[in-house]
């Protein structure tokens, strides 16, 4: 059963029934007929993601689903089932455009910007791409009226409206455009918003850049560039009075951006700050500067814990931010009861609301916010670990494929080498006979080929799987355990805990990495348990190269290696047997500390 909580503008008859136009306190809701199914298929309903804008809310559930409701007054206005063949995997909404990411790797978008013949129909906008080696999409973010795609080879593209130059390309001659155009390459992440007609892309080096609508100072260039309201061309954000840190999340409202940092200074204990910039309408920076022209810090006495930040979403002009010890903080815009405060005045200041006892209380991190353009959501939505969507993300990374396979058509598709050592005989005639088959695929199936090889799953496509079927590792317990460790939703993960924090593996990562984890996940038959392994004892910076190398058997060039990490990582790669793979962890810290020295 889904637990959804809901406030602000109440345009949503066929979901918030018998409820005000402003609904101000946070209320809880059903999806109709919820309870005829809760003895049914239990991912029918089951919330995986809400995103929302001004004229419609699309839910996404963990069967790959999703369903659109309208903004409408039409009592008579129901929600329709977003008709996609693939799997969905994300959602993302604006204001005048919608986008929906597939487990392939493709992205269908709609609006009259995307396809003005028809602004209601999805079409595939990934497809588009003129580089076709480049179509595979890892994420999508939407802005007011254009769409980001970040495609595996980190490359980033843009496609809807450029009249400020949020594409960035210049504005002036180029103001919109119906194909993906390339912004960036070796981008990791996107951050856009529903209302938001400026972005931010951070590059793998942790830099930041920006471009679009900078009325008011939004994308924190400082007071040197505060009348420049187009910036054309993507720029470097210089972000001042500001400690190191990694950038969690950059949230976008129509005149202010919020940044979300965790502090690299504070090695033992992280902390997590926000910083704001822009127009202070509405009192949306969270402090009572009229503007702000670069990041300045959101100071509350509730903030004390900054580490205790779990999620932030803002709307056009209101935030809500979510806390480990299940506080909502909440400032911005009120004129629609969208703050959950009880009254519409806006609240300029941090201030937490009370909230429903909520059924899953005891594990917040379970909880997410999202905010669509007057209104909020607060639902409950288990980390979903799906071992064939992670597996197929690693595969399509760049930095993890060191196989190349050449299609029917000569396009290339890259594959996981330490994927392909496990689950392929280990001798050169499998590679082979898999690569004559490649050969006489489409792009299309050599993907569809390697899904089932990383997910053990033919139902993707059972003919192709009986032709791969042969140059399959036939081990039964191996295949036994896959199959049992995809399948149950509680076997898929291994539980990794240090200072308190628990992080996620792949149990079939850590089987191909460690003999120690090997023995103890393949050496029984029934295993519903999820024994976690305590790490505490190594630093932030060892178990960051700990964590990387566990996916991708590297260590990454910018990390500085020291004796004491060296020593700090002996120890854990003696107990847990981390020395069978070839080059092993100990030989490339020994490698890259005497090449730094």
């Amino acid at each position: 059963m889904n637990e959804i909580l809901y406030f602000g503008e109440n345009y949503y008859p066929k979901l918030i029934k018998n409820e005000p136009m402003r609904i101000t306190k946070p209320i809880q809701f059903k999806f109709e007929n919820e309870n005829e199914n809760e003895n049914g298929n239990e991912n029918e309903k089951q919330i995986k993601q809400i995103s929302s804008g001004f004229f419609s809310t699309i839910f996404l559930f963990k069967n790959g689903k999703a369903i659109e409701y309208l903004t409408q007054k039409d009592l008579n206005q129901n929600p329709e089932e977003i008709q996609i063949e693939e799997n969905i995997q994300k959602v993302t909404v604006g204001v005048l455009n919608e986008a929906i990411l597939t487990i392939e790797g493709n992205v269908f978008a709609k609006g009259k910007d995307i396809n003005p013949n028809n602004p209601k129909e999805f079409i595939n906008i990934s497809s588009l791409i003129e580089d076709t080696n480049d179509r595979i999409i890892e994420d999508i973010v939407s802005g007011y009226n254009s769409i980001y795609l970040l495609t595996s080879n980190q490359n980033v593209y843009g496609i809807g409206l450029n009249q400020y130059g949020q594409l960035g390309f210049d504005s002036k001659a180029f103001q919109k455009t119906e194909k993906p155009i390339l912004m960036m390459k070796n981008v990791s992440k996107i951050f856009s918003g529903n209302s938001s007609l400026h972005v931010f892309l951070l590059n793998s080096n942790q830099e930041l850049f920006g471009c679009g609508n900078n009325e008011f100072g939004k994308l924190g260039l400082g007071e040197s560039r505060r009348n420049e309201t187009e910036i054309q061309k993507l720029t470097k954000i210089q972000i001042k009075n500001i400690p190191k840190g990694k950038i969690i999340d950059i949230q976008c409202a129509y005149e202010y951006s919020i940044l979300f940092i965790e502090d690299e200074n504070q090695n033992q204990n992280p902390k997590r700050k926000l910083y704001s910039c822009g127009r202070n309408l509405y009192n949306g920076l969270g402090q009572n500067d009229e503007n702000a022209y670069e990041f300045t810090e959101i100071k509350s006495s509730l903030f004390e814990n900054y580490n205790n930040i779990l999620d932030i979403s803002v709307g056009n002009g209101h935030t809500l931010i979510l806390t480990s010890n299940s506080k909502l903080i909440v400032f911005g815009n009120n004129s629609y009861g969208q703050l959950g405060i009880g009254n519409t005045k806006n609240q300029p200041i941090p201030f937490q609301i009370e909230l429903p006892k909520l059924r899953f209380n005891e594990d917040i991190s379970n909880y997410h916010i999202s905010c669509g353009y007057h209104k909020s959501f607060l639902y409950y939505s288990p980390s979903f670990s799906n071992l064939e969507e992670d597996l197929i993300k690693l595969f399509r990374r760049k930095e993890f494929c060191n196989i190349s396979f050449k299609t029917e058509n000569g396009e290339i598709i890259k594959a996981h080498k330490l994927i392909l050592k496990y689950r392929l005989n280990q001798n050169q005639n499998e590679i082979e006979k898999l690569e004559e088959i490649i050969s006489k695929k489409s792009i299309k199936e050599s993907n569809q080929i390697f899904e089932m090889i990383y997910s053990n799953n033919p139902r993707i496509n059972p003919k192709l799987y009986f032709e791969i079927k042969e140059i399959i590792n036939s081990n039964e317990k191996i295949e036994e355990t896959m199959k049992r460790i995809y399948l149950n939703e509680n076997e898929k993960d291994f539980i990794i805990e240090r200072k308190e924090k628990q992080y996620k593996f792949p149990k079939l990562i850590l089987i191909m990495r460690s003999e120690l984890y090997r023995g103890m996940f393949l050496s029984v038959t029934e295993d519903t348990s999820n024994k976690v392994t305590d790490y505490s004892e190594l630093s932030n910076r060892s178990f960051q190269i700990f964590e990387y190398w566990i996916y991708s058997n590297q260590i990454k060039d910018e990390i500085k290696i020291t004796q004491e990490i060296i020593n700090e990582l002996q120890i854990g790669i003696d107990y847990f047997q981390l020395n069978q793979t070839n080059p092993n962890l100990f030989d490339l810290l020994i490698n890259k500390f005497n090449n730094q020295n």
